[in-house]
Formats: C-alpha cells, sequence, structure tokens
C-alpha cells in the first residue's frame, strides 16, 4: 500500500478498548504501535488490532474525519467498524505480507 492519508481505528478485542487515529503512512504507523514503539494510550491499553480504515486523498480532509469520529458516541465508531469489517477481523495481515512486515523492523529509526 503506497503512502496516503488515512483514518484509522485500533481495537484491543471486540467491543472493548478503541483508538482513532490520522496518519499518512498506515503501515508504518500501525506497525509502531503493534511493536509497543509509541509511548502512547495504545500501548498502555494493549489495542493492537487495526479494525477499520479509511484511505483519503488529501490530509486535511483525513484530519477532519478523525476529529469527526473522535467525537461520536463509542457505538457509532463500533457500527462503522461493523459497517466494513463484521466480524472484526484484523486488517493487519491484508495490508502487508509476513515478509514486508519483517522488513518495517529494520527500517524504523532506534
Amino acid at each position: 500500500m503506497e503512502k496516503r492519508p488515512c483514518v484509522y481505528m485500533l481495537a484491543s478485542a471486540r467491543n472493548v478498548t478503541l483508538y482513532v487515529g490520522v496518519n499518512s503512512n498506515l503501515i508504518g504507523r500501525v506497525y509502531q504501535h503493534r511493536q509497543g514503539l509509541l509511548d502512547a494510550f495504545t500501548k498502555k491499553y494493549l489495542v493492537h488490532i487495526l479494525a477499520c480504515f479509511e484511505v483519503h486523498e488529501r490530509i486535511e480532509s483525513a484530519i477532519l474525519r478523525d476529529k469527526q469520529i473522535k467525537k461520536w458516541p463509542r457505538i457509532f465508531k463500533k457500527r462503522l467498524i461493523e459497517q466494513y469489517n463484521p466480524d472484526w477481523h484484523d486488517l493487519w495481515a491484508d495490508l502487508v505480507s509476513p515478509s514486508l512486515a519483517a522488513g518495517f523492523r529494520q527500517s524504523l529509526p532506534e
């Protein structure tokens, strides 16, 4: 997947903790969350399952969408996830192959 602005939602498990984020490098950012490289909410609460994402043409529209979703009640966020991912599969594997994911360890800064 080429680098494009994305809004994404991570989950700790189905119907548990949710996190909404925006980034122009979805694969790299989700990798950082999954490896605990970010000293943040997702590390503290083990929020690593990629439940949903939206690709945008411009970073400005992605940021606006991120802010919109963050204001929503939890039930709306769950409905959005279930609209595109009803079984709450971890979409990480759909984005990268195991060999590509392993390569991120070598390319990320220390």
